[in-house]
């Protein structure tokens, strides 16, 4: 991961975990504190709400491939 933060610049991390204390929160602090020279853009998170969802909303709770698509947009057009 390090390389590739090295090569491109950006980080975006995806998970079905809420965006607080998630697993994906973990890795960005990693990455934010071994790449930050490095980075061109600020590190995109797409992941679950900070609140519990029922079951029958879990399509509107996971990041799709929208919510992917607008995050990698956002990182590449970031300073352009």
């Amino acid at each position: 991961l390090i390389q590739s933060v090295q090569k491109t610049g950006k980080l975006i991390v995806s998970h079905e975990a809420p965006i607080t204390c998630g697993f994906g929160a973990e890795i960005v602090a990693s990455l934010q504190h071994d790449c930050f020279l490095h980075l061109e853009a600020p590190i995109q998170r797409v992941c679950g709400y900070d609140t519990p969802f029922p079951l029958v909303f879990e399509k509107y709770y996971i990041p799709d491939a929208l919510k992917n698509y607008e995050a990698i947009k956002s990182a590449v057009e970031f300073a352009q």
